[in-house]
């Protein structure tokens, strides 16, 4: 087991004792490839029920030694970017070479009423009829960052079924669309020639992550594909780069015609080689273990203090005196706030706490 295996295993809160015979069958399932148990188990760690989280913290747990061992890439783009033609050729190129290859894609959920499409799969008709594929869509159910709260979850359940490449596609790019770097080994940003002002397009924010740049549909107007491979080269000399053994390359390609899908594949390879004798890789999955555990904390303070009895209590109020100007936002939330601190002062034993922050419905924790 790689070291980045065992490090986010160490984030798994239980243990693999104790299982209850329906969760270690899916442990078993998922282990065996079985397809059908790898949705189930990405259905039951996507659930905000609280006891279906407990058993997902629970399977995911015992699942943890056998992940690590896939590369993971992260793909986004501007919308009509080409993302899932790109994706459908260069996995269909993957397997035709032995691999095993995993797709999670990210779809916008509406801000009117909640619902998602889903239509990822029927994008790659042939990928999703090969059995070395899995594709699985997701709702981004409002998440910041371009994927869903539960995709870290769902691509380690995609290693510990065998696959070796898992591919995260996010919903489209923005600047606050870049969370998904942040659980990959490689982001990949994807462009298009002729999309209007090109040196607009090239944003900080996003760039500045970036490990590599692809122009994809070249094959529509080579010679704008190569003006553009140009400026991205240039913006990119100007920036300061994640790591000092890799500058972001800037390829042109075409997934419609499965034109360079190879020298993307060397690209990919080539960043693990040039990252793993410094230790820079390695380095980097454990950095991201962290965060996870991070994110997951807050995330769970978060539905603990809307959950708390006192701030429902007080809520109301304060939100018609911040609405009437009685009251400031910043009064008015130190004020919800202070009804934490006061349980962090009654709550001495550490467990006890604890238990308390467990007990917050729908809380990923």
């Amino acid at each position: 087991m790689s070291s980045s295996a065992a490090t986010e295993g160490a984030h798994a809160a239980s243990g693999q004792a104790g299982l209850a015979p329906v969760d270690q069958a899916l442990v078993d399932g998922v282990l065996g490839r079985q397809r059908r148990a790898l949705a189930k188990a990405i259905t039951l760690i996507e659930s905000t029920r609280r006891d279906h989280q407990q058993r997902a913290q629970q399977v995911l747990g015992a699942l943890m030694p056998h992940t690590g061992r896939a590369t993971r890439i992260g793909i986004s783009g501007v919308p009509g970017a080409g993302k899932s033609t790109f994706i459908e050729a260069l996995g269909t190129w993957l397997i035709e070479r032995g691999h095993r290859l995993a797709v999670l894609a990210v779809d916008p959920s509406s801000s009117v009423s909640g619902g998602s499409i889903l239509g990822d799969k029927t994008r790659m008709e042939t990928l999703c009829q090969r059995e070395e594929a899995f594709i699985r869509p997701s709702p981004s159910a409002g998440s910041l960052g371009g994927v869903a709260e539960k995709t870290r979850e769902a691509m380690l359940l995609c290693e510990a079924a065998g696959f070796d490449v898992i591919i995260v596609e996010t919903v489209g790019v923005g600047q606050s669309e870049t969370a998904v770097a942040g659980m990959v080994d490689m982001f990949c940003l994807l462009q298009l020639p002729n999309a209007g002002d090109d040196l607009q397009a090239i944003k900080k924010g996003i760039v500045e992550i970036a490990d590599m740049v692809v122009i994809n549909k070249a094959d529509i107007d080579p010679r704008a594909a190569q003006v553009v491979q140009a400026q991205w080269k240039n913006a990119l000399h100007f920036l300061r780069h994640a790591s000092p053994h890799w500058a972001p390359p800037v390829l042109t390609l075409s997934a419609l015609h499965k034109e360079g899908i190879a020298d993307f594949w060397a690209q990919v390879e080539g960043y693990r080689e040039a990252l793993t004798p410094t230790g820079e890789f390695e380095a980097k999955r454990r950095h991201q273990a962290q965060a996870w555990m991070w994110n997951l904390i807050d995330s769970g303070l978060r539905q603990y203090f809307r959950h708390h009895p006192a701030v429902q209590a007080d809520l109301p109020g304060l939100i018609a005196q911040v609405e009437a100007g009685r009251t400031t936002p910043t009064a008015a939330a130190y004020r919800l706030l202070g009804h934490l601190q006061t349980v962090s002062a009654d709550c001495a034993d550490p467990n006890q706490a604890a238990a308390g922050l467990a007990s917050a419905d729908a809380s990923p924790l």
